[in-house]
């Protein structure tokens, strides 16, 4: 008999002591905090353009695993792509569409729109309006990004300005 209880009566006891013991309520009190802090980054730093606050919110020693191309390394490397971004589109409006957070990591999905009114990589102003989906993970450490994971519909962003024909 305890051997066919050992694994559905371990785990019970486990989760039992941990809500107990306060250990759930942390986490959730630690996902909402690394939540907050995701939408610190969108909303103050790539909405608003506040480039200053990025050294309070990324790590110094940040790693970001998908940099836009030619985006150097570091904070500078990330200040530098959110100037060229915010000068390409001084309209961009990042929103959060879906938040989730799991350990010390946070998963958003975000749809960002703005008008091209400046160069961009390269490409002179179109003045169309995009909308671009993406995807971004970060992992925080000590109330900081200390790693970022992104994807972005960047074919359709190109097909929108006209740089690329659309399909059909």
């Amino acid at each position: 008999m305890a051997a066919i209880l050992t694994g559905t009566t371990t785990c019970a006891i486990i989760c039992a002591i941990s809500v107990a013991s306060g250990h759930e309520g942390r986490r959730h009190v630690i996902s909402e905090e690394n939540k907050a802090l995701y939408r610190r980054v969108v909303d103050e730093v790539f909405t608003n353009g506040n480039v200053d606050l990025i050294d309070d919110l990324i790590d110094p020693d940040w790693v970001d695993h998908s940099p836009v191309p030619g985006q150097e390394p570091g904070l500078d490397g990330l200040k530098k792509m959110v100037i060229i971004f915010r000068t390409a589109f001084p309209d961009l409006r990042s929103t959060v569409e879906d938040l989730i957070a799991e350990g010390d990591k946070v998963v958003g999905r975000r749809t960002t729109t703005g008008t091209h009114q400046g160069e961009f990589m390269g490409i002179a102003p179109t003045n169309k309006r995009v909308t671009i989906l993406e995807i971004h993970i970060v992992r925080i450490a000590n109330g900081k990004v200390v790693e970022h994971w992104g994807l972005s519909d960047d074919l359709g962003m190109m097909q929108q300005l006209g740089v690329i024909p659309g399909p059909g």
